[in-house]
Order: C-alpha cells, then sequence, then structure tokens
C-alpha cells in the first residue's frame, strides 16, 4: 500500500512542475515576441483561407448565384406494363387433348376454339339425352289428341309435359358438359406459346396457353400517400421504359385503386399510355413521373449555401453598399429541391449573390464586409480545411 502511495504522490507532482514550467514558458518575453511576429502573418493569410484569421479586415468567401428556373413539382415510381385483358386458359374438366386450333402467336378471334378435350362420352350422352327428349314430346303430343277425344285424363298429360321437361334438362346437361370439353378464347388477342402438346392428358385447372388483348396498354404504379389528394382522373404522366432507352412515352390516370395498402401505406394508380402501342409488351418494368405543377421562374442556390444552425436554415446573402459587399442572414424557407440545388420561397432575388463557402465567421447576425475569392479555373481547387466544410 506505501508503494503505491509513493507512486502517485511522484506522478501528481510530476504533472504539476510540468504545468508550472508550461506557465513560465509562455510567459518568456521571447516567447511573446515569437508569437507577435507569427500573428501578422496569421492575419495575413487569412483571406485566402477563407476569413478565418485576425480580425478587421472582410471576410474571404467563395459564392455562387441565385438563379431562376423551371422546375417541376413531381413524383416518381416504377410500375408494371399491363394489356387491356389477358388470360391463362385452363380446362374445367380432366381429359385428353384431341385437337389444337391454334398455333403460337397466332392471333385468335373471340369464341375461337383452342383446345378440344375426348367428348366422345358426353356426346354419346348427349345422343340418348335427346332421343329420351324426341320420345317424350311424342308422347305429349299423343296424350294431348287423346284428352281432345276424353280418352285419358288431364293429369295424364300434366305428367307427359313433366316427362319432358326432364328430358329437355337431361339434353341441356349433356351440352353443358361438352362445352366445358372445348377452350375457346374468351376475346380478340393474341394467344401465347401453348403449354400442352396434342395427346397430353391435362387436368382440371392446369395452364394450356395465354392469351392477351394488347389494344390498350396500362402501367399500374404506386404512389405514398401523401400524394394522394392531389391525384387527379386524366393527370398526364410521363413513362420511360429500361428496355426501349431514349424513348419517351405519355400516359393518363384513368383510375386510382379505391383503398391504400396498409403495408406500404400507398395507392394502387392505373394510367392508360397514349400512342402506338405496338412494340410493347405486358410485364416490362417501367418508370413513372407525375407532373403535378410546374414553377416557370423558381429561385434555386447551390445546396452548399444552406447552413443549418438551431434547427433552422440559413442562407448569407450578399448586399453591395457604398463600402462594398456586406453579408446579411437570412432564414431560408426552403422548397423544392433538384440535384445539387435547392428552391428558396423568398428572401432573395434572381441573380442575387449567396455565400457557398466561408459562412462561419457570417453567422452572428450582424452585417460583416466580405471579399470574393475565385478560384483559377485553370487549376484544381485547394482543398477546404475541414473548418470550413463544417461551418457549411
Amino acid at each position: 500500500m506505501s508503494f503505491k502511495k509513493l507512486h502517485s504522490v511522484v506522478a501528481v507532482a510530476a504533472l504539476a512542475g510540468l504545468s508550472l514550467f508550461a506557465w513560465w514558458w509562455q510567459k518568456q518575453p521571447g516567447q511573446a515576441g515569437a508569437v507577435g511576429l507569427a500573428a501578422p502573418g496569421a492575419r495575413a493569410s487569412a483571406p485566402a483561407g477563407g476569413g478565418v484569421g485576425g480580425g478587421g479586415g472582410p471576410v474571404a468567401v467563395e459564392v455562387g448565384r441565385v438563379q431562376a428556373q423551371a422546375l417541376a413539382d413531381d413524383a416518381q415510381a416504377v410500375g408494371t406494363l399491363r394489356a387491356r385483358q389477358a388470360v391463362v386458359l385452363k380446362p374445367e374438366v380432366s381429359g385428353r387433348i384431341t385437337k389444337l386450333g391454334f398455333t403460337d402467336g397466332q392471333r385468335v378471334r373471340r369464341g375461337q376454339l383452342l383446345v378440344q378435350l375426348d367428348d366422345a362420352l358426353q356426346a354419346a350422352q348427349l345422343q340418348e339425352a335427346e332421343a329420351q327428349e324426341g320420345i317424350a314430346r311424342t308422347q305429349l303430343q299423343r296424350n294431348r289428341e287423346l284428352l281432345a277425344q276424353s280418352f285419358v285424363s288431364p293429369s295424364v298429360v300434366d305428367q307427359a309435359e313433366a316427362t319432358l321437361k326432364v328430358a329437355e334438362a337431361k339434353v341441356a346437361l349433356a351440352k353443358a358438359q361438352l362445352d366445358r370439353l372445348q377452350v375457346r378464347a374468351p376475346f380478340d388477342g393474341v394467344a401465347g406459346i401453348r403449354l400442352v402438346n396434342l395427346g397430353d392428358y391435362v387436368k382440371d385447372g392446369s395452364d394450356l396457353v395465354s392469351v392477351e388483348d394488347a389494344s390498350t396498354m396500362w402501367v399500374d404504379f404506386r404512389l405514398p400517400e401523401r400524394f394522394v389528394p392531389r391525384l387527379r382522373l386524366g393527370q398526364d404522366v410521363g413513362m420511360q421504359l429500361d428496355a426501349l432507352p431514349g424513348q419517351e412515352f405519355k400516359a393518363r390516370i384513368e383510375a386510382l385503386d379505391a383503398q391504400l395498402d396498409t403495408n406500404g401505406r400507398s395507392m394502387l394508380v392505373r394510367a392508360r399510355v397514349q400512342g402506338d402501342t405496338a412494340t410493347l409488351r405486358s410485364g416490362l418494368f417501367a418508370r413513372v413521373r407525375v407532373v403535378f405543377a410546374l414553377r416557370e421562374q423558381a429561385l434555386v442556390v447551390p445546396e452548399e449555401a444552406l447552413v443549418p444552425q438551431g434547427g433552422k436554415q440559413y442562407v448569407i446573402r450578399l448586399a453591395r453598399t457604398e463600402k462594398g459587399l456586406m453579408s446579411e442572414r437570412i432564414e431560408a424557407r426552403l422548397g423544392m429541391r433538384v440535384p445539387g440545388k435547392v428552391e428558396l420561397l423568398g428572401g432573395v432575388q434572381a441573380d442575387d449573390l449567396v455565400v457557398t463557402a466561408g459562412q462561419a465567421r457570417l453567422m452572428r447576425g450582424e452585417s460583416q464586409p466580405v471579399k470574393v475569392v475565385e478560384l483559377d479555373a485553370g487549376k484544381p481547387a485547394p482543398a477546404k480545411p475541414a473548418g470550413a466544410v463544417a461551418s457549411r
């Protein structure tokens, strides 16, 4: 324990001695003169380095210009192209394929027979039902004649009528069963590549072939819930496809979903593609842009001009006075953002100068003289000190 205490006492004494020596060294006249000699050099170099040096001269800053340009208030999303109608045909019953009425990629008409399943049994059942229907109809006609001659009672005729109705129902059932063995095109369109061959045995619900009506193309996309109040039917939509780079397509909003997706808090939007859609295919990846408004004379400044402080954003505007350029701190009301620039909603006018580097000494609020530093365009810009970057 005594050794540890001795060690602590020695360490404290050494620290105290070093502190006294440092204090004594700073108080020496020679050192003060050295500092005094270095100070003018520091003040001379301060303006070139962003105005971080001594105090009375203008603050050296870099500036940008307020520009007026057109800005589009828009929303961007990704979507998928959809055909007007598309379906994958499937059989309602199991059976063996006996006929294919189309070729791959062929244009088909509504009602055209595409796939025929073996219907020999159902055709025989239909013939039997039709024969029974004929017998029942003949029996009913005979009983009516006998009733007119009072040879039979009316109940006999009623029974014959009921028998005929049962026979007719059996015929209708047999025809329905026969029709279910035929797969027909539900609308005009183009058949896809078949997934079955002649002679295949397919089960009910198996995929046979797809049919698509691409006479009209739609693009489906989702927008976040914050855009829902601004969506309207008939709004124009710009669209680009990765499969067709360099081409711009136009669309128009035709439908909005009745409810939002609770998982992503987004609304499904469907727009109709305008113009020639012959080269388009359903399933293509689309990049969609919905323009809500266009601001022709929006005032924008470089993003570097913004200085955050106390939860607010500020901009240093330069005003020309009799004393030269003077700084003015303005609270920035931000609007839209574009790459590298941000819109200001007030406080500046087109062609005003704003500080983009060196704002640290200008954030005290009072107006101060400044000196604009322009980097030589023919030489690479020198790296800014870490303090200048932190001050933005």
